[in-house]
């Protein structure tokens, strides 16, 4: 009889557990500095491996459970870190960094494969003529939108890879802040990088330098976000 009550209540414990890890954790995501709501957070439950991006309003939702660990992704944007203890709504700000080139690892990020890291993902954006729900879930519809940002991320990786600051300051003298500014303001397009033409990624290298040092000295800066 012991047996079985420790099999009943180990069955469950295991089954609250589960239940709760399913249950959505939800929250707005602002900026620090304006208070302005952002869209298209990255958010990943480094615990269960979930991911969601946050909506037009900074709202987002994802899987979490009290003990899992979440962290919050946008360019330009410091990293944000949240530790669940509870399952109220969250309030989570992002400050901007001002070095956000340095942040780039190369190394880190060429071999990523969204299809292989979040199958799920692809496998709920799919739709099916026969299946309502593959249309208007919004289970399907946020997992289209995790796709569209996965290929949106693809490809700015491989931009960083082929305009990396080695490769650019190997070409043109500028160094430091400089070097950051110039290849912010001349960032080149995937048009260009999937051409895997070095000759014309040196072309354009060379011009758009001999564009920036026509320009004024106060002009050799990026345009701030929001501008």
């Amino acid at each position: 009889m012991k047996l079985k009550n420790y099999i009943l209540i180990t069955f469950l414990m295991c089954a609250t557990i589960a239940a709760q890890a399913q249950n959505p954790l939800k929250g707005v995501v602002y900026d620090g500095a304006s208070g302005n709501r952002m869209a298209d957070v990255f958010i990943k439950n480094t615990t269960n491996n979930q991911v969601a991006l946050s909506d037009e309003k900074g709202n987002f939702s994802i899987k979490a459970a009290p003990g899992h660990l979440l962290i919050f992704t946008s360019p330009t944007y410091s990293n944000d870190t949240l530790y669940v203890t509870s399952m109220s709504a969250k309030k989570v700000k992002l400050n901007t960094t001002r070095i956000d080139l340095k942040q780039v690892n190369v190394t880190a990020r060429a071999n990523f494969n969204p299809e292989t890291e979040y199958p799920e993902v692809y496998e709920k954006s799919k739709v099916y003529p026969l299946s309502p729900t593959s249309w208007f879930s919004s289970e399907a519809r946020n997992a289209r939108r995790l796709k569209k940002y996965f290929k949106r991320e693809v490809e700015q990786r491989k931009i960083d890879s082929a305009f990396s600051r080695v490769y650019v300051g190997s070409i043109i003298p500028l160094r430091g802040q400089e070097l950051e500014d110039f290849m912010t303001m001349y960032r080149p397009s995937m048009d260009l990088v999937e051409k895997n033409d070095r000759e014309l990624m040196l072309l354009y290298i060379n011009d758009s330098y001999k564009k920036y040092m026509a320009l004024p000295a106060d002009k050799r800066k990026p345009t701030p976000l929001g501008e």
